[in-house]
Order: structure tokens, then sequence, then C-alpha cells
């Protein structure tokens, strides 16, 4: 039974997935006698935790009960007061704790205060589905640099695009679909600034409650068009044009002028911007995940730089040939396939008429 109900704060946590950010994902359970008399999960940074709206439900019956909690209760002043505080107040009995916080403000210090408050602590309970459901959390808080999730898509002989570069669709809706609600999940999402020359997209997100990611375009000379969709659609999240110091200063200026905002960052050695100079940036700004959906240069790139945390590879069981069609990571490449870059705690599924392969890279 105690893991049904730690079970039931992960899934009441998950409600909010892209929601809490820069907080992590939480859901609490109150139980006395058997009998759930409290439940609540955080729906955004700046309100209520998980377990202040399960002891407000639980009300006098939080006398004696066990919370479930799949993170440690904070034990210090944020953006709201600490839980610890509340659920010592309360009359908790014993509170079972999936994974410690890994934000070095709480560390062990709000499990450590409640046990000093004379109440049974447990921890560990279903860590690793805790630790999985906020990987991005993890990331962002241990780094302060986001996570990173590259997602690509190609057919069945590896190919993203025809000899001639028509790409559309590689994929069926299905997995549009699933892109889609990544978008909905993820602070940001990523691509060069070739992919809005090429496709012009919108980098929003099309699915029902959804809601746009900010959308980050990796352009070191400033050549996005003023008129580029990811610039003048009406959308919530803005847009940043991620340019370096080489980049004209005209070009910059006609792009202050629209409604994107320009980020300058150093560049690399090949006059590219600099990817992990740009995450330090990116983290700065409270961004913890970001979409990598870039083509094939901006993946090898990430790659190189050892900035991907995550792959999500889409497989469309089409084959188009052509030794001169495009794959779906560009760069040099390794000169041996033993210095290939592996994935590891692989997933295979299905979706719609495609496959995928998710994995991370070790």
């Amino acid at each position: 039974m105690d893991e049904n109900y730690m079970r039931l704060a992960l899934e009441l946590a998950e409600k909010a997935r892209g929601r809490t950010s820069p907080n992590p994902m939480v859901g609490a359970v109150i139980v006395k006698d058997g009998q759930i008399v409290g439940k609540g999960y955080h729906l955004k940074a700046g309100t209520f935790h998980a377990e202040i709206h399960a002891l407000r439900e639980a009300g006098e019956k939080a006398k004696g009960a066990t919370m479930y909690v799949n993170l440690e209760p904070c034990s210090h002043f944020g953006r709201t007061p600490p839980c610890t505080d509340a659920i010592i107040n309360a009359g908790i009995s014993r509170v079972f704790v999936a994974m410690e916080d890994p934000n070095p403000l709480v560390g062990g210090r709000g499990i450590k205060k409640l046990a000093e408050a004379g109440i049974e602590v447990k921890v560990g309970l279903l860590e690793e589905e805790a630790k999985k459901l906020n990987e991005i959390f993890i990331k962002y808080i241990t780094t302060k640099t986001p996570f990173v999730l590259l997602k690509m898509a190609m057919t069945l002989d590896g190919k993203i695009a025809s000899r001639t570069g028509h790409s559309k669709w590689i994929t069926g809706e299905a997995a549009r679909e699933k892109v889609h609600y990544l978008r909905n999940y993820y602070d940001a999402v990523l691509v060069g600034v070739n992919t809005v020359f090429k496709d012009n997209p919108s980098l929003t997100c099309r699915i029902l409650a959804g809601r746009d990611p900010i959308r980050i375009i990796l352009d070191s000379r400033a050549r996005t068009p003023v008129e580029a969709q990811v610039i003048i659609q009406d959308s919530a999240a803005p847009t940043y044009i991620v340019v370096t110091d080489r980049a004209p200063y005209d070009r910059v200026e006609s792009l202050r002028a629209t409604k994107a905002r320009v980020i300058q960052v150093p560049a690399d050695e090949q006059g590219r911007v600099s990817l992990k100079d740009l995450m330090v940036k990116l983290g700065e700004m409270e961004i913890t995940g970001v979409l990598v959906e870039g083509g094939a240069e901006v993946a090898a790139s990430f790659l190189e730089a050892g900035l991907v945390d995550k792959m999500l590879t889409f497989i469309s069981p089409k084959i188009v040939g052509g030794r001169t069609a495009p794959g779906p990571v560009g760069g040099l490449g390794r000169e041996r396939v033993d210095q290939a870059i592996k994935l590891s705690h692989l997933t295979f599924g299905s979706v719609g008429g495609d496959f995928f392969i998710e994995g991370y890279v070790r």
C-alpha cells in the first residue's frame, strides 16, 4: 500500500508537467487509518507546494497521519514558506519521501528537520521513478544549465530528406503530435537559422490547452528574416535570436526592432554560437529544459559539445535512398565506429505507423 500511495503522489505531480519550471513537479498524499484524507500537487512556481494543498484538504485529519511525497519537503524560504514547518505544525506522524531534494538549499535539511521534530521519515520509496519524473529539474538545479533533449526523425534508411531536400513529412501525424506534447512540456525549443530559411517553422504547440515554448534560434550572423514566422506570429512565448559579436550591427539592430529578443554570446572556434556559453546563459534565465529540433548540423554540434542528455529518434518505415540525401547528424563525425556516442537505458515503442527509440547519452 505504501508503494500505491507514493505512486499516486507521482501521478499527481505529473499533472503539472511543463507548468512548474523552474521548480520540480511534486505531489503529496496524506493517509490516515487506511483512508486518503488529503492530496495535492504543485501547480506552478510561486504558488503553494503540494504538501500545503494536501494539508489544507486534510484539515484536522492530518494529525497522526502519514504523508507520501515524491520529493523532500523544503525547509527554506523561497517563493513560498518552508513546507517542513507546516507538516510539523499539522501533527503529521510519519513521512515517506521518494528522494532527497538535489537543490543545495535543501539537500537533506528538510528530512533532518522533520526527524528532529519527532516525525518518522522513510526515504527512497520509488526513488528511481521519482528521479525519472524530475530529471529536467535535477540536471538544472545541480548544474545551473538546462536538460537537453535532442529530437530527430528519419526514414528506415537513415534519411531526414530526399536528395532534393524535400522533407515533409518524414513521420506521420501521431509522431508529430507527440512532438507538440514535448513542446508543451519543455521550457524552450531550439533550431538553427538554416531551419528557419528552409521551413519557416512556427515552433508553437498545437495541442488543446497547450503552452507555446520559448523559441531559440541559433543565428551567429543575425541572418533571420524579420518576417519569419518565429518572429511575426502571435504567441505568448518570446523568440530569442542568439547571435555572436561577429554579427553585423545593422542586422542585429533590425532584429531588435522586431518582437524578437536578441541574445549575444561568444563565438566558438568555427565562428558559430558557443553552445556551452549559451547553456550557461539559458540557465541564468531559469530555462530548465531545451528541446533541440534543429537540423543535422545543430544535432552534431550539440552531440560533439557533450551537451545532449537524452535523445528521441522517430523512425518511419520508408526508404528514400540517395547517396546525397542527408542523414540526421552532420558534422565531421567519428573516425572509427568504436568511438561512436553510445546511449543507455533505452526505450522502444511505436506511435501511429512510426517507431521511436529513446535513450540517455552516456
